[in-house]
């Protein structure tokens, strides 16, 4: 085997993890893509209710349709450079707001509006590169998040969250 290691520079190891992180883009896009299509193969079964003192099914398809939005707005616009600061607890809060309004309407409208957010945010994912994806936004703590931090952890993986959630409360 050959060693390589002593001819390794700063800039070899920067495109090393450029290319990982390239790789995880696109694995995270699979990732969002999979789970909207097993949110879609379940949402028929879906139907318009409350959920007295916990979220009904059609309840936690609305919070799904106001993360997918929120989340997917903020990688964009972090990615991008526009935003450099966010709140992520008063967003949370005015989450409820937005999820409310969203209950409100029928299911079928609420499905295409998040497979409408997925494809977009699957379609960004896709066409981002490595630099856009650690831009980073500072929290009122000091704190920074990256886009990547963003789209991997609040968005995918609380996606599949509520998706394993709704699988198991519809059989």
């Amino acid at each position: 085997m050959k060693i390589e290691s002593p001819a390794f520079t700063q800039d070899d190891l920067d495109k090393f993890f450029d290319e990982q992180l390239d790789r995880e883009r696109l694995h995270l896009a699979r990732r969002l893509e999979e789970a909207s299509a097993r949110l879609a193969a379940i949402a028929p079964r879906i139907t318009s209710s409350e959920g007295g003192d916990h979220w009904s099914e059609h309840e936690v398809l609305a919070h799904i349709a106001v993360l997918s939005k929120f989340y997917g707005v903020m990688v964009h616009r972090v990615a991008g450079g526009q935003m450099t600061e966010v709140d992520l607890l008063d967003a949370t809060k005015l989450r409820d707001v937005a999820g409310e309004q969203t209950a409100a309407l029928p299911t079928a409208d609420i499905i295409r509006s998040i497979a409408s957010d997925h494809a977009r945010t699957v379609k960004l994912l896709r066409e981002l590169d490595a630099t856009a994806l650690r831009k980073t936004a500072r929290l009122p703590t000091g704190e920074e998040v990256s886009a990547e931090f963003l789209v991997r952890y609040p968005l995918i993986n609380h996606l599949e969250q509520h998706v394993e959630q709704l699988e198991r409360a519809l059989g």
